[in-house]
């Protein structure tokens, strides 16, 4: 398996990424997929100065034209995007299939329309919307900063964004 952990997460990675997650789900290496990042050279060199880990910052155009490579890896990744839309591009609309089916949503900034579901963790209507859709593409969503902090699943919070 080359993907042992997929997250969506507003900072992509930091230090807790790196270290307190890779304690439940061991990695070799991070990929982060998300098109602004990759194309500005000052942030992808902090991101992949602050994992310690080999660290791949990537468009989602190269994300298409890698993840097969991803895939028959003998080493273990994290996926990463910045926000739910991005990871149901690659989950949902692109169809990979990461071989695990939790998907662990971590830090979402409060921002203007978005919902609050828990510390630090807010969602915007078209957030929810992706995540419905990879919950319905069969994948558990889970919102968790750390995962003794989990606040629960997709399930407990649609309601509020009007799903049945």
């Amino acid at each position: 398996m080359s993907i042992s952990f997929v997250r969506v997460d507003d900072r992509m990675i930091h230090g807790q990424t790196c270290t307190r997650w890779a304690l439940e789900y061991p990695c070799d290496g991070l990929i982060a997929v998300n098109d602004l990042a990759a194309a500005n050279p000052v942030l992808k060199a902090a991101y992949k100065s602050a994992s310690g880990k080999k660290t791949f910052v990537w468009t989602m155009e190269e994300w298409k034209e890698k993840c097969q490579k991803v895939i028959e890896s003998k080493d273990r990744y994290f996926l990463i995007t910045k926000n739910p839309v991005d990871m149901k591009k690659i989950l949902v609309d692109q169809g990979f299939e990461p071989g695990i089916k939790t998907v662990i949503i971590g830090p979402c900034n409060d921002r203007p329309g978005a919902i609050k579901l828990g510390n630090n963790q807010s969602i915007i209507k078209e957030e929810a919307q992706a995540l419905e859709d990879i919950m319905n593409a069969g994948y558990r969503v889970e919102f968790a900063l750390l995962k003794e902090e989990a606040i629960g699943n997709w399930s407990k919070f649609r309601g509020q964004f009007g799903f049945q």
